[in-house]
């Protein structure tokens, strides 16, 4: 089992990318809560060039309240991820977390229909996009 899914999109515009996963992320019930900027920050910290990489912290609020009532210690893994990144041919990919296979190291059967249920989100973004 793989920890991500992921599409390589039409779309070569890395900005315009990343506001069309935020849009769609939305319309599946999620908000960013977090976008790190890799590439910006390896610079400040390491004074490297990278490609342009950015994470989103996406998070479904009434899925994350039903998940942390199941396993208070499961903000571990939350906001899910979801990362929109450049790569070397100029291709925009769009991957994001897989929580079922993040629940499997969790042992909490409760948490099944959770991490299905935002799988299937998550996997509705990548397929809109």
């Amino acid at each position: 089992m793989s920890y991500y899914f992921s599409k390589i999109l039409k779309e070569k515009d890395f900005e315009k990318a990343l506001e069309k996963v935020t849009l769609e992320l939305k319309n599946e019930g999620f908000g960013v809560l977090t976008e790190i900027d890799i590439a910006q920050t390896l610079k400040k910290k390491l004074d490297v060039d990278f490609k342009k990489y950015k994470i989103l912290g996406a998070c479904n609020p009434p899925y994350a309240y039903e998940a942390l009532k199941q396993e208070d210690k499961i903000g571990l893994f939350l906001p899910c991820n979801v990362v929109v990144l450049e790569n070397e041919d100029g291709d925009i990919e769009v991957a994001a977390v897989d929580p079922v296979a993040s629940m499997i190291s969790v042992k909490n059967d409760s948490l099944g229909p959770v991490a299905h249920e935002i799988q299937q989100r998550l996997k509705n973004v990548i397929d809109k996009l």
